[in-house]
């Protein structure tokens, strides 16, 4: 997979990423629970990391960026996997899990060189 390809991917993939941050954000639960606010800005300041050289066209550092972040992504993304039963058992809640778990893995893959972005 070419830089450019693989900067489409993650981009795309960060989307899911986005819509899981901004529920976590918006969420009641947040307002009570510092954790939670902990994981929402950890998958922020991911997206913003990249956004500079994705808005330049640099995909280079982009890609760059991508791989030195993504450590503190899995982190926050595992660390959310971990505390979300005790936040909430609603379905928004297992779902935007699963959602950012799916994303992570596929970015993860296509950072890795697994090409295809679509790990288990």
């Amino acid at each position: 997979m070419e830089a450019e390809e693989k900067v489409r991917k993650i981009d795309g993939l960060l989307s899911h990423v986005w819509m899981v941050r901004t529920f976590l954000k918006h969420s009641e639960e947040a307002e009570e629970d510092e954790e939670l606010n902990e994981v929402f800005r950890s998958l922020y300041d991911y997206m913003l990391a990249l956004g500079g050289p994705l808005n330049s066209g640099d995909n280079e550092k982009y890609l760059k960026m991508a791989r030195k972040k993504l450590g503190k992504l899995k982190k926050a993304t595992d660390f959310f996997l971990e505390i979300q039963p005790e936040i909430s058992s609603h379905t928004n809640f297992q779902m935007a899990a699963q959602s950012l778990k799916l994303a992570v893995d596929q970015v993860d893959a296509v950072l890795t060189g697994d090409g295809n972005g679509s790990s288990g």
